[in-house]
């Protein structure tokens, strides 16, 4: 029988998309009509929101909030608050703007409502961290918890993926280290590992599409639950080195909890080993701590201290602060241990992962054996000059020697592959890229172009170059046909380029190509004189270009090489959905790499290269009549209009 104690912490929760609409009444249900609105600037949009509906009841504004919730920053609030007699906060923000809430309504027992933008789930807890003199304490109280959470899903759509991604990481941590707290519950448990859970489940599907609200919804949900735990139980290593390294370094609080979290899971494992058990098992992995690093990883998110700043001459230092104070973890903590996994985190080493041990067979090697080799590998990178690189090598070293451990890959297998990728290399040419191809078919290409475009929801989704854009296409005027007189159903397309705002962007270089109605680029076709179906059109000062081609077919991607023979082995077809393709670069703009896909065509649902997305799918309407320009056309013609929205460069994220 398990003896356990369990406490709750009153709040009142309430969740949903547009609950902002229900600010006012809350406020009200608190008895209190004098609010101070606490923000940030990166929060200045879900702020205007708030200042929106409460409306009157606003009597003042704070939007310096800062991370760490310096206590200097706490006194400018505080005599904002008095001047202007507020009796009420009300908070809309991450961790840092939580924090600032808590730290007044610790001074003056004001009643507290936070509407959160992150995934911090701090504002559930009756715990305060703040920061004097560059050393970060830690307080709990009741009178810290906020009475009123109000959750809108709509808050944190605008959520850039990468502060998405470390967000949601760090509401992972609390729920973590919840469950080997030394006061872990069943209802505790029951919460952490449903929290573990939805973020395993929602991350990757925001990944896929940043603005899923249904993701969204999953993660807020998983932020409230965390936040529950770490209100509920004490956390461990995880949080004290977090807190020294923000405190002491000021490193980044959510960014140093997504490099530190596998590390300390790491540090833990061998003396938690049931709890590590069943994280993996709500992750859907084999081992918790490197699973985790994977997830974190394959997402695009940090995994180096050094990544975020911090000198390795530092190291020692931070674990000597670390372990200077007793607290409770499941392994004991010295400050050797604790400086070599802060090591391995300033590397951004992924944790080793216990033996995996092949099937027995006679003179087969143990687990131990293969083990130690691969740790030789992934060693030998580790004083790569450049760390990055040693990262990579490294991490690709374990997942290739996991996959033919797990898989028990023969010697004949093995060499199988090795011709494979000879027989993919071979066939290459300048017009024919059979690396790129196999890429794009294992949905690898798809993966980088989310981590490396998807950023920021506003813009026009990116989607794969794909293997037969060539440099340099022909420059073409408006009103011109890229098609040359290829055959093909006559297309007039309409085209706008602008800003995230909707600001027209003139002179942008705008390069066009497809395929024929065949499902062949000219590239392919050796009795093709010349480049066709594809230009290089520049917007007028408006924005905009227009051009004629032909309506763009489903097509087979070319299947006579070792990709076509990959697919055939395994009773997947070769065809892509029909589209066009555009490159746009605007002067302090990010270059755009995207495709339009026609509406009710083939294949929409089942792309081999799997390049479709929802935002792609436009019409391409059929038409009679006079064409644009006066071209003399007979039957039917298509049209396509859209604006392509393209984002700033080093754009400021909003939250």
């Amino acid at each position: 029988m398990r003896n356990f104690v369990y406490t709750s912490h009153p709040s009142r929760v309430v969740f949903g998309t547009g609950t902002v609409s229900q600010v006012v009444d809350e406020v009200e249900r608190l008895g209190r009509s004098r609010v101070l609105l606490l923000s940030s600037p990166p929060v200045a949009k879900a702020a205007a929101r708030v200042r929106d509906a409460l409306g009157d009841l606003t009597v003042a504004e704070f939007d310096g909030a800062a991370m760490h919730t310096p206590v200097e920053v706490t006194e400018r609030a505080l005599r904002v608050l008095r001047e202007h007699s507020a009796d009420c906060l009300v908070a809309v923000g991450g961790g840092s703007t939580t924090g600032l809430a808590k730290a007044l309504a610790l001074r003056t027992g004001l009643p507290q409502l936070i509407l959160p933008t992150t995934y911090a789930g701090s504002e559930v807890t009756t715990v305060l961290g703040e920061t004097r003199g560059g050393r970060k304490t830690t307080q709990s109280s009741a009178a810290i918890l906020p009475e009123t959470v109000v959750y809108d899903v709509e808050f944190t759509r605008d959520l850039p993926l990468d502060m998405s991604v470390t967000s949601a990481v760090n509401a992972l941590a609390h729920a973590v280290e919840a469950l080997y707290s030394p006061q872990a519950n069943p209802v505790i448990d029951a919460l952490a590992l449903d929290a573990v859970a939805r973020i395993a489940r929602a991350l990757p599907a925001l990944v896929a599409e940043p603005s899923d609200t249904e993701a969204r919804a999953d993660l807020l949900h998983a932020a409230w639950l965390a936040g529950t735990c770490l209100a509920s139980v004490g956390m461990g290593l995880h949080h004290k080195l977090c807190h020294t390294l923000g405190g002491a370094y000021g490193l980044p609080h959510a960014e140093t909890h997504t490099v530190i979290l596998p590390h300390a899971m790491a540090y833990n494992a061998a003396a938690a080993p049931d709890v590590m058990s069943r994280i993996a098992e709500a992750l859907g992995v084999v081992d918790a701590p490197s699973g985790v690093f994977d997830l974190i990883a394959s997402f695009g998110g940090p995994t180096s201290l050094a990544g975020l700043g911090m000198a390795e001459a530092d190291l020692a230092e931070a674990a000597r602060l670390a372990t200077a104070t007793p607290y409770p973890n499941p392994r004991e903590l010295t400050s050797e241990g604790i400086e070599s996994l802060l090591r391995d985190a300033w590397r951004g080493r992924r944790p080793a992962v216990p033996a995996v041990r092949a099937p027995s067979a006679p003179g087969a090697g143990t687990g131990t054996d293969l083990e130690r080799l691969t740790d030789q590998v992934v060693a030998s990178f580790a004083d790569s000059p450049d760390p990055r690189v040693g990262q990579l090598l490294g991490d690709l070293a374990r997942h290739l020697h996991h996959f033919v451990t797990s898989n028990d890959v023969t010697d004949s297998e093995w060499q199988y592959a090795v011709d494979f990728l000879t027989r993919t290399g071979q066939i290459c040419t300048n017009t024919r890229q059979e690396f790129v191809l196999l890429s794009d078919t294992l949905g690898v290409s798809s993966v980088v172009d989310l981590l490396t475009h998807s950023r920021t929801p506003e813009t026009t989704p990116s989607a794969v170059l794909g293997p037969f854009y060539t440099e340099g296409p022909p420059e073409t005027a408006h009103g011109d046909d890229i098609s040359r007189g290829v055959p093909g159903t006559p297309l007039w397309a309409d085209i706008h380029i602008t800003d995230t705002d909707g600001l027209p962007l003139p002179d942008a270089i705008v390069d066009v190509w497809q395929a024929d109605k065949d499902g062949f680029y000219d590239v392919q076709l050796p009795e093709c004189e010349g480049p066709v179906l594809r230009g290089r059109l520049r917007t007028d000062g408006r924005g905009r270009l227009r051009f004629w081609t032909i309506l763009p077919a489903e097509y087979p991607i070319p299947d006579d090489g070792p990709v076509g023979q990959m697919l055939q082995a395994v009773g997947r077809h070769t065809y892509r959905a029909p589209h066009l393709h555009f490159m746009i670069s605007a002067p302090g703009h990010q270059r755009l790499v995207t495709q339009l896909f026609v509406k009710g065509g083939h294949y929409l649902d089942s792309d081999t290269v799997f390049g479709v997305k929802e935002g792609l799918v436009v019409d391409f309407p059929p038409r009679v009549g006079p064409p644009p320009g006066g071209r003399a056309i007979e039957g039917e013609w298509r049209s396509l209009q859209f604006t392509f929205r393209v984002a700033r460069l080093a754009a400021e994220p909003t939250r």
